[in-house]
């Protein structure tokens, strides 16, 4: 057994390789990726200088080296479109929704977030929302979006800012400049 690993240590580190590979199926971080292209180059070195472990494990760390310090980044730049990776529920801060329950500060209001139903409550505490309102997803408590509207948000807390503000008192008052 010693004598055929000896003689074909290309299969083991191939081995090696389709482990990291699978592996790497469970953490999509890309990191066992780079170890993997790293053991196929070991495997490479090791079919054409099979008795020189010591070249195999060098060439082998040098490549895994370098793709991890220069094709991880721009991998994961391109496959997540930022510098930064946003996970769990981080990632919907910042975009925005439709209600689709009214939100008050009581709670039970939702909203449809990329096609997803958020249980969601106001950010200010005092607003209500009626459904059709777009709003903003300002931050996560537990499983509830905090919102604020989109647009105009002074229709939605003050009513009163709706009215007009100089209203005409009778027929000798002169109409609203413009």
């Amino acid at each position: 057994m010693m004598d055929w690993l000896r003689d074909n240590v290309w299969a083991a580190w191939l081995g090696i390789a389709v482990v990291l590979g699978l592996a790497e199926l469970a953490s999509l971080d890309f990191t066992l990726l780079m170890l993997a292209a790293g053991a196929i180059t070991a495997a490479g070195v090791g079919a054409l200088f099979p008795h020189l472990l010591w070249l195999q494990i060098v060439i082998g760390l040098i490549t895994s080296a370098a793709m991890l310090a220069a094709i991880r980044p721009l991998l994961v730049r391109k496959l997540h479109h930022s510098g930064e990776l946003k996970t769990g529920s981080a990632h919907v801060i910042g975009r925005t929704g439709v209600v689709v329950k009214e939100i008050h500060p009581d709670g039970g209001g939702s909203i449809k977030l990329n096609g997803e139903l958020w249980t969601a409550r106001p950010y200010d505490e005092v607003s209500t929302f009626p459904p059709g309102t777009r709003v903003e997803v300002m931050s996560i408590d537990g499983a509830t979006a905090v919102v604020y509207p989109v647009g105009d948000p002074f229709s939605h807390q003050h009513p009163e800012l709706d009215q007009d503000p100089h209203p005409t008192t009778g027929k000798d008052s002169e109409p609203p400049r413009q």
